[in-house]
């Protein structure tokens, strides 16, 4: 996967940016299509329902994951105490 991509956008009236990787970038951009939203929309909704404790590209980087696995693009495992793909030791 290649470096982040940033993107500068308008969220609740203030102008922000955000940087993803550009396979990320290409989930929420489908995404955005699938509830016929323009990416900024998409964006914003994803940020108000978000914890004030999530950054927001982490917030964006999860939704495209459950998405994913929602459209049947990924499968969605739950993952031990230790992390993807690891073993409690």
């Amino acid at each position: 996967m290649s470096g982040l991509r940033k993107r500068s956008l308008m969220v609740s009236g203030h102008r922000t940016s955000v940087a993803l990787e550009p396979a990320f970038w290409c989930v929420i951009e489908a995404m955005a299509a699938d509830r016929d939203l323009a990416v900024a929309a998409l964006i914003a909704a994803l940020d108000a329902g978000r914890d004030a404790d999530q950054p927001l590209a982490s917030a964006l980087r999860v939704a495209a994951l459950r998405w994913s696995a929602r459209a049947g693009l990924i499968e969605e495992r739950p993952h031990g105490p230790s992390g993807p793909g690891g073993e409690a030791g």
